[in-house]
């Protein structure tokens, strides 16, 4: 417990300076906790660049600490926990660059990785993050290694006792990382489901889908060249995924067109970056102002937009009313006179939709989606879910 404690106080005083994540693992390589708000996402880039497998097999066999770098210029710096000579845990701080590095910085570093295959999806959240990751000189970086070292031993080494790791500078081929065509596609399927049915909420949901490494790759020579490729076939996709949540044709149509030309007219990697998030909340924004019912009254449109905004959550009627300053009592009236609906019942079948894409378009669990909607059971869930589908969770997932 007490070197929990230290860690986590190493964590508070480390941050004081940045946004500068701490991470442990188990002996396993099992991610155990963290403080990072994108917890899922880095840690699957942690692993993806082969630092995690990196780090577990260096860690097994020394008891010094160790900085693990990438050719995105990004770098990690893990200590070791053992416990009879043998590995515990392992705990990561990080990520964080060594130096400034551009958006085009980025793409290029990338191209060392063209054998993984990366989605135009999985592509734009990482830019997105990395954007957030500061900058640290490695002395300081190898600094908060020593203490994290001491905390972790309670012994004094110095920066030379600090092993070094960076990566090969040209692309070794006999590194072949595992991916599963399948999620791939199930995490496509999934952003593209969210575009269907006008999710504002779709970036919670775009993050857990994101978190598979795997896509459709697009090998150019041109680094521009290929982002504009990437962004043509998603705004594609996006476009009629948007037809199929109702939009117009003519509407959808003309949109992804100028989506297109700009994505045409982008000189620079770093005016063509940000266009796919831009476009992908556009056409979703349109498709929910085209899917919202004229016959609602706003304080009632206002508790749908709510509720689909909190789905992690226990919505109580109480919730809603305070949004739209109603009584509980007027507010429930209201609120089934024009949709139909109890609020209890209008919530659980939102929550059963956004349900429904989670176990089409990621691998997690029945539990861990049962937990994410805030149900209080795996079994409630199960039920509610078979109420309203006619079919179990596994049901579904395999249909």
């Amino acid at each position: 417990m007490e070197v929990f404690q230290s860690m986590a106080l190493l964590a508070e005083l480390v941050q004081c300076g940045g946004p500068i994540f701490t991470w442990c693992y188990d002996e396993k390589g099992n991610l155990l906790r963290s403080n990072c708000p994108d917890e899922a996402f880095l840690s699957g880039i942690f692993g993806l660049f082969g630092c995690k497998q990196q780090m577990m097999e260096y860690g097994a066999a020394h008891d010094t600490p160790i900085t693990l770098g990438t050719a995105l210029g990004i770098l990690w710096a893990a200590a070791f926990e053992k416990k009879n000579g043998e590995l515990k845990r392992a705990w990561v701080m990080g990520p964080v660059f060594y130096q400034d590095v551009s958006m085009r910085g980025i793409e290029q570093g990338l191209r060392y990785y063209s054998h993984l295959e990366t989605s135009v999806s999985w592509t734009m959240h990482l830019q997105q993050v990395l954007a957030k990751v500061p900058v640290l000189q490695n002395t300081i970086l190898h600094r908060y290694t020593l203490m994290m070292h001491y905390c972790l031993t309670g012994i004094h080494l110095e920066i030379s006792d600090i092993n070094s790791e960076t990566p090969p500078k040209v692309y070794d081929p006999t590194y072949t990382p595992a991916h599963d065509r399948h999620k791939v596609w199930m995490a496509e399927q999934g952003l593209l489901q969210m575009v269907r049915t006008g999710d504002l909420n779709y970036k919670q949901a775009l993050s857990n889908s994101m978190t598979l490494s795997a896509g459709v790759p697009v090998h150019s020579d041109d680094a521009l060249r290929q982002s504009k490729i990437s962004v043509i076939v998603f705004t594609s996709l996006v476009c009629r995924a948007a037809i199929e949540g109702g939009l117009s044709p003519e509407e959808a149509y003309a949109l992804g067109d100028s989506y297109i030309q700009t994505a045409e007219s982008a000189k620079t990697l770093d005016d063509l970056n940000p266009l796919s998030l831009v476009m992908y909340d556009d056409f979703i924004r349109r498709v929910h102002k085209c899917r919202t019912n004229p016959k609602l009254s706003r304080p009632v449109q206002q508790c749908v937009d709510y509720i689909e905004m909190h789905l992690d959550q226990k919505i109580r009627a109480a919730d809603l009313a305070a949004v739209v300053g109603y009584t509980e009592y007027y507010l429930t009236h209201k609120f089934k006179a024009e949709t139909g609906l109890c609020i209890s019942d209008y919530i659980k079948f939102a929550k059963i939709e956004r349900a429904k894409v989670l176990l089409k378009s990621t691998d997690q669990t029945v539990q861990e989606i049962a937990a994410a909607l805030c149900f209080s059971t795996r079994n409630y869930f199960s039920r509610i879910f078979q109420e309203v589908t006619g079919q179990t969770p596994v049901e579904y997932r395999g249909g």
